[in-house]
């Protein structure tokens, strides 16, 4: 190919790139809303973020490149994307509802109250009072732990739903020097677009992260969760309804 056609074509790919990513909040929204809530340092939330964004251009480079070699037309790759896209939109959707309902279940038990006990070993027992009068006993080990799973857990949900995410621009880009059956031009067309989709989540996230560092929201410590769950299932639900 051209150089001048191949320039032409990063170029569009880099626009492609930054646009999509900037038009669509379920880029971005999702990690800002996580690290807020769950008090992720910076260092954790950029690692997510860009193995999230590493997986999203990924799985539609490798669906791309397997389409053009065995031979299907632009519309067929579109048409598989868009289902890509309904069902990555549902799991978005699906992953803050189930978010946001254990956050509320996690709020509604922290008004039950409690407090701690110092044992004579040294441990701390958690003396916890339910509104029905049950009186249990939980280590603060015990509590750490099973809020550290969930927090663990999160980042790989997050990351399979976004390998089912699509990138729809990227489709139409990669067809003309696959038809000049230029494959260095087709690698270095998903290479531009990949660098300019990550680097705009990058840079958005922490931008986000940034300005709410010192955002103090009343009653974000106990309903924070359900507020971080319902903005998820709300950029999923914008997927899914094509927004």
């Amino acid at each position: 190919m051209p150089e001048s056609e191949v320039l032409a074509l990063c170029l569009t790919a880099a626009t492609l790139g930054l646009v999509h990513t900037l038009l669509g909040p379920d880029h971005y929204v999702p990690f800002v809303a996580m690290a807020k809530v769950g008090r992720w340092s910076m260092r954790k939330t950029m690692i997510v973020t860009a193995l999230c964004g590493v997986g999203h251009v990924a799985g539609s480079i490798m669906i791309g490149a397997l389409g053009i070699a065995i031979g299907w037309g632009l519309g067929g790759l579109e048409a598989f994307e868009a289902g890509r896209g309904s069902l990555a939109g549902w799991l978005l959707l699906g992953f803050g509802m189930a978010y946001a309902a254990w956050g509320l279940h996690r709020a509604v038990r922290k008004r039950t109250g409690g407090h701690l006990h110092v044992q004579t070993n040294g441990a701390t027992t958690y003396h916890h009072h339910d509104h029905d009068g049950e009186h249990r006993h939980e280590t603060g080990h015990d509590r750490e732990d099973r809020y550290a799973a969930r927090g663990t857990m999160t980042p790989w949900v997050l990351f399979t739903i976004f390998v089912f995410g699509p990138c729809e621009p990227l489709i139409p880009v990669l067809m003309y020097p696959a038809a000049k059956q230029s494959a260095w031009s087709i690698a270095l067309v998903s290479l531009v677009f990949a660098i300019f989709t990550i680097g705009t989540m990058l840079t958005v996230v922490t931008l986000g992260v940034t300005g709410l560092a010192h955002v103090q929201i009343r009653g974000l410590a106990r309903y924070g969760h359900v507020v971080a769950g319902m903005t998820i299932a709300a950029c999923g639900a914008a997927v899914t309804l094509g927004l």
